[in-house]
């Protein structure tokens, strides 16, 4: 990773997002107060002796509502680039990003390492829960996807309302017990994300849509053309980090356990170098369609992934 931000910096900028931050990437639905933190207080996310992940996991997608094709493809890709390398002119990239995550593993002492791939993808699209949901009905939806050794991912269409979805979250992580398997009883862990294109694009896919609140700058171009899916891009790659490292809420966080800090809310809204409140960073942006990004994936995609905590600099470390 080639920049940080000073912890004096990075207080700022979570004091600042205690008011317009746009993303909620919690173990449990996380008041926005949660991301302000003592400046005094030692950085370090602790590790509180949970069960990491390791091995082989598979993603699996649980699409519900209406998604183009286009659409699907372009999360599928940014699954498979958590683990392709890219060509060696296409750096940096998704898989460069993640592999930070691999600190907190070290940091545990652990010989065992996590391998990412994308596994089976539902389609619901009849919307046979209705429109509106309920976290419980967002976890019997997660319960859909296979059960063992999997990360089951809902991601809901942007005709479709969740609870706390544009108030105070655009996303969420967790676990929950799955089905006997052989006699014994899996603990899975989910992921629920929102398309945001037409209910809160400026709270959900921000920085490519103009903020609800703070310094409108003008939005950036959305590296995939799609607004609400690049925005889903971000969200879930921001769980992922928090699902690897805090997979069944007593991994690595900092605070309260149903309100935790994690790999990637401790850093809300760095993106680049030269990040401050309102700016994402210095981003690169694509000569032919103007649109700003950070990273290189599979398929010759492009995408914007968010700072993640680096325990070994204590700081949030970006890409560029």
């Amino acid at each position: 990773m080639s920049s940080s931000l000073s912890c004096k910096s990075t207080h700022f900028i979570l004091s600042f997002f205690v008011l317009i931050s746009f993303i909620n990437v919690c173990f449990a639905s996380r008041k926005l107060t949660a991301l302000v933190q003592d400046p005094q207080m030692q950085q370090f996310l602790k590790y509180h002796k949970g069960a990491l992940f390791s091995g082989k996991i598979n993603v699996n997608l649980i699409w519900y509502g209406k998604f183009k094709p286009s659409q699907r493809a372009i999360v599928s890709d940014f699954i498979t680039s958590l683990s392709t390398s890219t060509p060696s002119n296409a750096h940096p990239s998704v898989a460069q990003w993640w592999k930070t995550t691999e600190k907190y593993y070290h940091l545990a002492n652990s010989k065992k390492t996590l391998s990412l791939s994308l596994g089976k993808q539902v389609l619901l699209e009849n919307y046979s829960l209705g429109k509106s949901l309920t976290q419980k009905q967002i976890v019997q939806l997660a319960s859909k996807g296979e059960q063992k050794d999997a990360i089951n991912v809902v991601l809901t269409a942007s005709d479709v309302a969740v609870d706390g979805f544009c108030v105070n979250r655009c996303g969420t992580h967790g676990s929950s017990k799955g089905a006997i398997i052989k006699g014994k009883t899996y603990k899975f862990a989910y992921i629920w994300v929102g398309n945001s294109e037409t209910q809160c694009p400026g709270y959900c896919a921000w920085p490519f849509h103009q903020p609800i609140y703070g310094p409108q700058s003008p939005p950036l171009g959305a590296p995939n053309n799609d607004v609400g899916v690049d925005g889903m891009v971000i969200n879930l790659a921001s769980l992922l980090a928090g699902t690897a490292t805090n997979p069944f809420g007593n991994g690595y966080y900092q605070g309260e356990a149903d309100a935790p800090l994690e790999a990637s809310s401790a850093c809300p809204g760095v993106y680049a170098k030269g990040a401050y409140p309102g700016y994402a960073g210095d981003l690169l942006v694509d000569k032919t369609t103007g649109a700003s990004y950070n990273a290189h994936g599979a398929n010759g995609r492009k995408y914007l992934v968010p700072a993640l905590y680096d325990p070994a600099t204590s700081s949030c470390s970006t890409l560029i």
